[in-house]
Order: C-alpha cells, then structure tokens, then sequence
C-alpha cells in the first residue's frame, strides 16, 4: 500500500471545503451595513495613524511649556493648526500621541491574540486529538488558568517587572489561552471520528500531518469571530494596564497613561483625557461590529439560512 499522503486527494477536502465556508461567512457578513461601517471606521484609523505621525513635523515626545493647555480647534479660542486636538500639561500635541498610542493599543491588541490563538489552539487540539492523560492533564491546567482571572494575573506578574510591548503581549497572550483551547479541543473531537480522518490514517498520513491539514482547518471558522472581538478585549486590558502604572512606559505615549494624566485636569483641561478615550471607543466599536457581523454571518451559514 502506498504511504505517499500528498497524493491523496482526500487529505485534501476537508481544507478546500473550509475555505468554501469561510468565504460563504464573509460573503454574507459584506452583506450587513454593520461590517462595512466597522471596516471603514477601523481603516481610517489605521491609516490616520500610520500616516499622519509621519508627515507631522512634530516631535511627541517634546515638551513645550508656553504651549500647554492649548485647547482643541472646535472650542474655537486659542487654538492653532498645528495642535487640532490641543496640548497636555507638558504642551505635547494630543492628536499626536493618541494616533501614536492607538499604534501600540492595536500592535498588542493583535499580537496578544494571535499567541493566544496558537497555544490555545495547539494544546486543545493535541488534547482532543490524543485523548486518556494527556487531555486530562492541559483541561486540568486550563480549568486552573480559567479561575484566575487575566487582568489579576497580569497585575500580579507585570507589577513586578519592568512593563514593555513584549512582555505584555506575553502576560495577556499566556493568560488568555484557556478558552481557545476548549474551542479547539472540542471541535478536534468531533473532527477525528470523522470517515476523512480514518481514511487518512489506513493510508497512512501521520498525527501530525492529518492534525494540520486536516482538523486544525476546522477551528479556523467557529473561533475566528472570538478572535477579531478579543483584539477589543486586549486593547481594554492594555489601556487598563497603562492606567494602572503597569503598561507602556513613559515617555512612550498609550491610551491608559494619556488618561492616567489628563485625570488630574478634568476641570480645566478635559481634552487631554478625553481625546483618548474617543478615539479608543471607536476604535473599540468598530471591532465589535465586525465580529459581530461575521458571528451573524457564521450562525446563518452554518443553519443553511445563507
């Protein structure tokens, strides 16, 4: 009997239809108003903030103290072009440091999932798949990891060290995998008594090979919605953190710290914190309602309603 798996073409359906159903999601969610306004809203501000703090000639970082307290341009009075959004107590340009901070809020946001996406998904796939000892020893680590929760957790580990980008996508992405480890392990045992899976292995396809070409295909459509609205999550975390003292470090600018700040001056300088604020809600809002069309969209799909 031939052992050569490349050949066969039934190794090969089960990805080819995934990407049918993962198309039919996206086709269905490009259908809703909600997907298409939380795409434009969120690549706006991708753009904004990967463009504008480039061509700016202004220095975030630079402390002005004849220009702190500038107001932003729609209060009308002492306002200049160079500052559409003000300065804080230290005269830095507000609209500067929020697009810079909104750089990294989304940087950590995206990189925090992705990791707990692979060790997630790595361990509740070799737990379902393998079965006996090893499942229950990474459901018994996960049951454990669950009962803490993330945000203590990161507290707990980052107040002890120095705060970084790294090491916070590393503390939030290790404590957040539990739950896609229970997705993956789940849809791993429905997958592996399936007649594609026990044709690839009298003809000879290893573990592995039928883990990654055929079952981990299968996760991608029922998680992926929890993955796009855990970006938002993480970006709360992250702010959270940076309010806290535990985030990003000055004078790096972030969310949480520019909120931290302008909280002192609410009185007399409310835009400092709240321009921040805005600019993660809609940030936030955004992501929700993309995740929130494709969950639709996948319900729909996966009814035979689309």
């Amino acid at each position: 009997m031939s052992k050569n798996p490349p050949e066969l073409v039934t190794i090969d359906a089960a990805p080819q239809s995934v990407t049918t159903i993962a198309r039919r999601i996206l086709a269905d969610a490009a259908r809703t108003k909600g997907f298409w306004i939380g795409l434009g809203l969120i690549t706006a501000l991708l753009l904004l903030s990967l463009l504008y703090p480039e061509f700016s000639n202004i220095n975030p970082m630079k402390m002005s103290v004849k220009e702190k307290f500038q107001p932003p341009m729609f209060l009308g009075e002492g306002w200049t072009w160079a500052h559409p959004l003000g300065t804080d107590q230290l005269g830095r340009d507000i609209l500067l440091r929020c697009l810079i901070g909104l750089r990294y809020s989304l940087l950590i946001g995206i990189c925090t999932v992705l990791l707990m996406f692979v060790v997630g998904c790595l361990l509740g796939i070799i737990a379902g798949f393998k079965g006996g000892w090893i499942d229950t020893i990474i459901m018994r680590i996960t049951d454990a990891q669950l009962s803490i929760p993330m945000i203590i957790l990161a507290i707990a580990i980052l107040g002890v060290s120095r705060p970084s980008a790294t090491s916070i996508i590393i503390v939030l992405g290790l404590s957040g995998w539990p739950l896609y480890a229970r997705v993956a392990r789940s849809v791993t045992q429905s997958e592996r008594g399936k007649e594609f899976v026990r044709a690839a292995r009298v003809l000879g396809a290893s573990d592995w090979r039928i883990i990654l070409l055929l079952i981990a295909p299968n996760i991608l459509p029922p998680i992926a919605f929890v993955a796009v609205l855990d970006v938002a999550r993480m970006m709360i975390f992250e702010a959270v953190l940076g309010f806290l003292g535990l985030g990003l470090q000055p004078p790096t600018p972030s969310f949480g710290t520019i909120i931290a700040d302008g909280r002192k001056y609410l009185i007399n300088a409310w835009w400092i914190a709240t321009s921040p604020g805005v600019f993660l809600a809609i940030a936030l809002t955004s992501i929700n309602l993309i995740g929130a069309a494709l969950e639709r969209a996948r319900n729909r799909v996966y009814s035979g309603e689309a």
